[in-house]
């Protein structure tokens, strides 16, 4: 599969809002770019969904820990969920750096690891094993977002996109060492 984006195809920042034009990603703020796109936006909605019914009495859902979690699951289910979506996935194969081999396994992959740890954080021997290797894996596949970034015009700039994506593995790191 061509990993370049020909001038022909459709131009996005790597699945993540859903723009299919250079115009559209300059005449919109890069942070709101990076932060108001699918991934991010679940998962706050992840976190207050979960915080709700904490504080709805579900005495299992009340607390910072579980609110994050909530978060994290929705998040990586997202992600995993775009590798399914054909324009999302030829996007994400297209940030795999060049020097890597089998970009669509790769992409594949991490698909699945992300579902595999989505799963993992629901269930209470596996919560802390599940987050810390959610957050190695985050670390793993940032190169990507790096090579993205530098590559392709249209995606996030690489400081907002590095910005959250510390935040990703602090959180994930705070699940797993609470």
């Amino acid at each position: 599969m061509n990993r370049s984006t020909p001038s022909s195809a459709p131009l996005t920042d790597g699945g993540r809002t859903g723009r299919t034009d250079r115009s559209a990603s300059t005449s919109r703020n890069p942070w709101a770019t990076t932060f108001l796109s699918p991934v991010p936006i679940a998962f706050a909605v992840g976190i207050a969904a979960t915080a709700f019914l904490g504080l709805l009495g579900v005495a299992a859902l009340a607390s910072w820990q579980a609110w994050l979690t909530g978060g994290l699951v929705l998040m990586f289910l997202m992600g995993a969920l775009g590798r399914l979506v054909p324009a999302v996935r030829a996007e994400l194969i297209a940030m795999v750096p060049p020097r890597l081999p089998r970009p669509e396994l790769i992409v594949a992959a991490t698909g699945v690891l992300e579902t595999a740890g989505a799963v993992g954080l629901l269930i209470p021997a596996t919560h802390h094993l599940a987050a810390l290797c959610l957050a190695l894996l985050l670390v793993a596949v940032f190169p990507a977002n790096v090579h993205a970034a530098r590559t392709n015009s249209a995606a996030s700039p690489l400081l907002p996109r590095t910005i959250e994506q510390l935040v990703f593995v602090a959180a994930c790191l705070a699940v797993a060492l609470a």
